[in-house]
């Protein structure tokens, strides 16, 4: 029987063998708006609140006056994150509006509809090439060797990165990301590699600016600002999100949906005879794994959520993969159905800070199952998945598979 003191969610070794869905069945059914005491694990020392149902999470995202991306009451420094980040109010995931409008409004030219469907060709041509790669191998690491190569591809094509540099920069992101030894050296490591990566890109295209989103953000002016142009700091913060959501997000999605599809055949060969529901099995995929398992908010005045009385300055954690799985929302939630529909998942997120790259995102795992479905007929597992140590964007870290033609 699940007992609230057993539920440490900053405990990393409650997610090692998978997201812990059974602790989130109980909140969802006894404490929905539930406050989480600090543990040894828990950043800051202080506790904070744990949102697990559908519509909660949704009226949390509805109401950023209420629940801040940035800052609120006493606190100085909020963010996304459970711990406190400086990157609040400089990180555009952790801004609030107007400035958070402002700089979307700049970004979003890279990420129009016309824009993203002008890179299919490219992107099509990109995935028989990785997918080329992974039929002379047989045996891969179906996270490493293809499901990462395409996201990672095309948010260097979008950033204006040499493609050499596309390993280098991924493995800094995965360091920085999961904590890899108590005290987080390897996060640190990961996390300067890249600000250094960032600081020289910044000089290079302020010298010779190119076509790519990067350079339009870095030379862009917001003429109502003071200053008009985005710093150095918040262009590397910006540098890192972008490349981060790029490489690391759409990659678990995408592993994640294969492991599932070869864990059920049935469903497999539904897409396999039925083509045109892909649009739909994406849908699904995203809300089943939903990569990005959480996100903080701060309380800017006192509230009331779920008659759970919240007080100016309160940390409060809305958790996407919960509501993903809300009973009162899906039914047979813990069915994998590539044909559910309606599927009013929040895996890109809902609101002011909806997914930036969700048509990049959907048109990248669409070109992969495309092109993969078709080629092997036979795909298996050949050794045990395992997931990354991490809390907040989580999947699969190794998913070792053979694909026969």
């Amino acid at each position: 029987m699940m007992r609230p003191e057993d539920i440490d969610l900053t405990s990393l070794t409650l997610f090692r063998d998978g997201f812990p869905h059974d602790a989130f069945r109980w909140l969802r059914s006894e404490a929905p708006v539930w406050w989480h005491r600090p543990t040894a694990t828990t950043p800051d020392g202080e506790g904070f609140w744990v949102v697990s149902r559908h519509a909660d999470v949704l009226r949390v995202f509805q109401d950023p006056e209420t629940f801040s991306s940035e800052r609120g009451g006493p606190r100085a420094q909020g963010g996304t994150l459970i711990a406190d980040s400086p990157a609040a109010g400089v990180m555009l995931n952790m801004m609030d509006d107007p400035r958070h409008a402002r700089i979307r409004q700049l970004v979003n030219k890279g990420f129009t509809p016309r824009m993203i469907e002008g890179l299919t060709p490219e992107l099509r041509r990109r995935t028989r090439s990785i997918l080329d790669a992974a039929a002379r191998a047989g045996d891969v690491d179906f996270v490493r060797d293809v499901a990462r190569e395409l996201p990672l591809q095309a948010i260097c094509m979008l950033l204006g990165i040499p493609q050499r540099d596309r390993a280098r920069l991924c493995d800094w992101v995965d360091a920085s990301l999961e904590y890899m030894d108590s005290d987080g050296v390897a996060s640190r490591e990961g996390a300067a590699g890249l600000a250094r990566y960032s600081e020289q890109l910044v000089a290079e295209k302020r010298g010779t600016p190119g076509g790519d989103v990067f350079s339009l953000v870095i030379h862009a002016e917001l003429p109502d600002q003071d200053p008009p142009r985005l710093s150095d700091d918040e262009l590397r913060n910006f540098f890192f999100l972008l490349f981060a959501a790029g490489s690391e997000t759409t990659r678990k999605a995408i592993a994640g949906g294969l492991r599932e599809l070869v864990l059920r055949p049935e469903q497999m060969e539904r897409l396999r005879r039925d083509p045109a529901l892909l649009p739909v099995a994406i849908e699904e995929i995203v809300r089943w794994t939903t990569p990005s398992v959480y996100k903080r908010r701060t309380a800017t005045r006192d509230t009331v959520l779920c008659g759970e009385k919240i007080r100016a300055g309160d940390k409060v954690t809305v958790w996407e993969m919960s509501a993903n799985h809300d009973e009162r929302v899906f039914g047979n939630p813990f069915d994998f159905d590539v044909g559910r529909d309606p599927n009013p998942h929040l895996g890109f997120g809902f609101g002011m800070h909806y997914c930036l790259g969700a048509s990049l995102a959907r048109l990248e795992m669409r070109l992969l199952f495309e092109e993969l479905l078709p080629r092997f007929p036979v795909i298996e597992l050949t050794g045990p998945a395992t997931y990354t140590r991490a809390n907040r964007l989580f999947g699969l870290k190794h998913l070792p598979v053979r694909l026969s033609s």
